[in-house]
């Protein structure tokens, strides 16, 4: 068992308020909620925190484009947050704002005393920044030399004044971290892919800048008014100023975080960035970060265009919030992805909560009424039933491990042998013949074994169906506290005779489907079937690589006449390109050429086209094409036709 009478700190990632709440942040809130119950049953002072993060250049923009400003935008989209989080009965103590003013004043302070140690300095950053993910690439980590590797959106050329953190520094001190706690992020798999990136090197962090405004200020001791600090700094001192760092410290003897529940996403800025700011500050760090995987939808990923991001309110209310939570909770391992169907989770009602659980606490109820009046005693448990007990606390004895080690759908499976024990119980023993043979003392104990155990389950997944298990403590004639916790979980012992209560049908069965499924448009049928055909053609393939004929022509190549070529502004490595393809107008080509051709050098040349490529945004502008070319270490060569051809002209 884990220790209570302590501080127990648990955090989600704030979220970012560019779009409204998906099933992913219920998902890691619904986690953080059930943590923080389960705590403060165990009789820990428990602060959980949620909330939202609010600054940054893609806010800034996405406001504007709505005809708002950051603030009123941001003040919008964290409400509806706020909102689903107090529909879903989420305990948070506390909702932080990245705005608040409180906060800004702590992340002040932390880059003040960062800079005065001297890990932070001035220079000038020049690289490759993707807005979407407010993150910093090198060149070498781009995809195809453009794109960003989290989220295949074009970076942009960024070159301004700017603060760094000298991450450098404490590359070693991480890698020392790592290796002696064992379980600082969870699951162990996501801490080898942290200790192999620390491991091929750290540079030192650009934490501001002077292109947007939209942000926390600099301290003013440092008359640096054009400054803004890297979203990432500011969003990431949420977890201590929260408690109260930089002004009254109210909280920070909660600190450091039990556990930090964060997205597989965004593991790498919790788990280098994040304790390499705390060393800087001098600030124990966090006990466990954990990454959870990403959510599907029907084996599809979800996306707006498809139509077929799930709603998590929606599904609460269909199909009731306590069943919703158990579905999450249950259906995947902890770490990986997950997938989101109507079926799977009726699936889970009708058998888990409905035959399992339902049904046990309908049969204590009809056997207790049938035989005893409603009233159960526990006088001869202990006699008649010892072999189930100590089954029973074996495996509840242990899986408080699972729970704090997040291994949640491995803790619920533990208690569901549990309500397997109990079912097998009374199929075994048959209390209807105990009766019947004049054993009535028998027949009592094994009501009040099923009862027992229905209370030791209930106590255990208060955290998790907070309000199924209101009705089963009233039907059991019990309290859920901390008091009756520690006397049947931690103490193993017995509940006192009591009088059993008839409640409604916990979790009534449903035959089909409650939300209209998504409508399957014709791409997302066409990219179905291509999945299809890759799955097939997967086994298939060999060393080389086979294509078919068929497969090669559907690739139209053609010869283009370049017409005109101008530089792309900010970037080091696009020419933009007016292609002729003999079509009455020029296709518009962004090509990555650059370092190897002169603009004006490629005028009434010839390439070698791909002209049937899906139009692209590269830097807010669209490319209509791709150029043909090969590159190795002498460098790169467009590939042209020997002679001129017609512009148009199809390579075959």
């Amino acid at each position: 068992m884990q220790e209570s009478c302590k501080n127990v700190y648990i955090t989600t990632p704030i979220y970012y308020v560019n779009d409204v709440a998906h099933i992913g942040h219920a998902y890691t809130t619904i986690i953080a909620d059930m943590l923080a119950r389960y705590s403060r049953l165990m009789g820990n002072e428990t602060f959980f925190l949620t909330g939202t993060d609010e600054h940054g250049q893609k806010i800034a923009q996405s406001a504007e484009a709505r005809g708002k400003t950051p603030k009123e935008y941001a003040d919008e989209i964290s409400g509806k947050f706020k909102t689903l989080w107090d529909d879903f009965d989420i305990t948070y103590d506390k909702f932080i704002r990245t705005t608040d003013l409180e906060h800004k004043a702590g992340v002040q302070k932390a880059f003040e005393t960062m800079f005065n140690k001297g890990d932070i300095y001035k220079g000038e950053y020049e690289g490759f920044y993707c807005v979407s993910c407010e993150t910093f690439f090198t060149e070498k980590q781009l995809v195809d030399e453009q794109f960003c590797p989290d989220c295949g959106r074009p970076t942009s050329i960024v070159k301004e004044e700017s603060y760094f953190f000298k991450l450098s520094k404490y590359e070693e001190k991480l890698l020392k971290w790592y290796e002696e706690n064992e379980d600082c992020i969870l699951p162990r798999s996501k801490k080898n892919e942290i200790v192999n990136f620390v491991k091929g090197g750290l540079k030192d962090l650009s934490i501001s800048r002077t292109s947007f405004d939209w942000g926390v200020k600099l301290p003013e001791s440092m008359n640096e008014p054009k400054h803004v600090m890297y979203v990432w700094l500011d969003a990431l001192m949420n977890y201590i100023t929260a408690l109260g760092y930089g002004t009254d410290n109210k909280n920070m003897d909660f600190w450091p975080a039990n556990v930090q529940l964060v997205g597989k996403d965004i593991l790498r800025f919790h788990a280098i960035y994040w304790p390499a700011f705390l060393m800087s500050l001098e600030l124990s760090l966090p006990k466990h970060i954990a990454a959870h995987g990403w959510w599907t939808r029907d084996g599809e990923k979800m996306s707006k265009s498809k139509g077929n991001v799930v709603n998590p309110k929606e599904v609460a209310d269909a199909y009731g919030l306590d069943a919703f939570r158990y579905f999450m909770l249950r259906e995947v391992p902890f770490g990986q992805d997950g997938d989101f169907s109507q079926k799977a989770l009726i699936d889970r009602i009708n058998s888990d909560l409905g035959n399992d659980l339902g049904n046990l606490l309908n049969r204590i109820s009809g056997m207790s009424g049938k035989y005893f009046d409603y009233k159960v005693s526990s006088v001869d448990v202990i006699k008649f039933h010892a072999k189930e007990l100590e089954e029973v606390h074996s495996i509840l004895g242990s899986v408080e491990n699972y729970l704090f080690n997040m291994q949640i759908n491995k803790y619920l499976e533990e208690i569901w042998k549990v309500l397997t024990i109990a079912n097998k119980a009374i199929n075994d023993y048959e209390p209807w013949n105990l009766m019947k043979d004049g054993k009535t003392a028998e027949a009592m104990a094994l009501v009040a074994l099923i009862t027992n155990i229905m209370a030791k389950v209930a106590l255990l997944l208060d955290s998790v169906m907070p309000e199924k298990i209101k009705l089963i403590a009233q039907s059991l004639g019990m309290n859920i506290n901390t008091e009756t916790f520690n006397k049947l979980i931690k103490n193993q012992e017995l509940l006192a005779d009591t009088v059993i209560t008839k409640v409604d049908q916990l979790f009534p069965r449903i035959e089909e489907i409650l939300l209209e499924q998504p409508p399957v448009s014709d791409e997302t049928k066409a990219e179905c079937e291509i999945k299809k055909v890759a799955k097939v053609e997967e086994k298939k393939e060999e060393d080389d690589n086979l294509i078919t004929i068929d497969q090669f022509f559907q690739t139209t190549l053609k010869i283009g006449t370049i017409v005109e070529a101008v530089e792309v502004p900010k970037s080091a490595k696009l020419l933009k390109l007016q292609v002729d393809l003999g079509e009455g107008r020029n296709r518009q080509i962004l090509a990555g050429i650059k370092e190897y051709y002169k603009a004006e050098e490629l005028v009434g040349t010839q390439a070698c086209v791909v002209a049937n490529l899906k139009p692209a945004k590269l830097m807010g502008m669209i490319s209509e094409g791709m150029l043909m070319a090969a590159k190795d270490e002498n460098g790169l060569s467009l590939l042209r036709p020997e002679a001129p051809k017609k512009s148009g002209t199809k390579i075959s």
